[in-house]
């Protein structure tokens, strides 16, 4: 009976989020009222408000979602990254920025970073803040297991180092999404050439 309790409500909270993000993306964050989102997701706005008692609470919940499923995927590259410094970094950051759209709009991505930055204190900023740092640490495994294959120099440290360079993607991400004209593409162009120089200032 518990597992189906369990099943009961993920396939609820997976209704009610997908709805958002539809929601979000097509009518604007501030438009959509958490009854509209319980209406699309065919339940009651008590039991949407059961689970999550604001829209900032949602958008939270598919930031999350958005960053446990890049992080999912970018392990099998940390694992066995390619050979090459550019290349598996560049590999990792366009896997991070190709996913970044998939249950978020670029409006959606500036209002859950200003909420983090309004409120510093609140379990929304700390809970992104954890979630920025999961990429973060992704990228220092990265660098850490380049670095045991003797890729990169041994004089950096590469916790300092893959913090540095999560920053430095992180900028470009934020420049990204305040720009409602700026293409993947044009993002893919930047960080490559960003990608390449720190590729040269590391390897042996």
């Amino acid at each position: 009976m518990t597992g189906l309790r369990e099943r009961q409500k993920a396939d609820r909270t997976g209704r009610i989020l997908k709805a958002a993000s539809a929601l979000f993306r097509a009518q604007g964050y501030d438009a959509v009222r958490i009854e509209d989102i319980a209406a699309a997701a065919e339940v009651s706005s008590g039991t949407c408000y059961n689970y999550f008692s604001t829209k900032g609470d949602l958008l939270l919940a598919i930031v999350s979602m958005e960053v446990e499923e890049v992080v999912g995927a970018g392990r099998a590259l940390v694992e066995d990254p390619p050979p090459d410094i550019a290349q598996a970094l560049g590999g990792l950051i366009r896997l991070y920025y190709d996913h970044s759209l998939m249950y978020l709009s670029k409006e959606m991505w500036r209002k859950a970073m200003a909420i983090s930055i309004e409120a510093p204190g609140t379990p929304f900023s700390r809970h992104y803040t954890r979630l920025d740092a999961m990429l973060a640490a992704q990228v220092c495994d990265l660098l850490t297991a380049l670095g045991a294959r003797v890729l990169t120099r041994t004089d950096l440290d590469p916790a300092t180092l893959g913090n540095i360079v999560f920053h430095a993607l992180n900028q470009l991400f934020i420049e990204f999404v305040k720009d409602e004209a700026m293409q993947m593409d044009d993002l893919h162009r930047k960080s490559e050439a960003q990608t390449r120089c720190l590729a040269a200032l590391m390897r042996p």
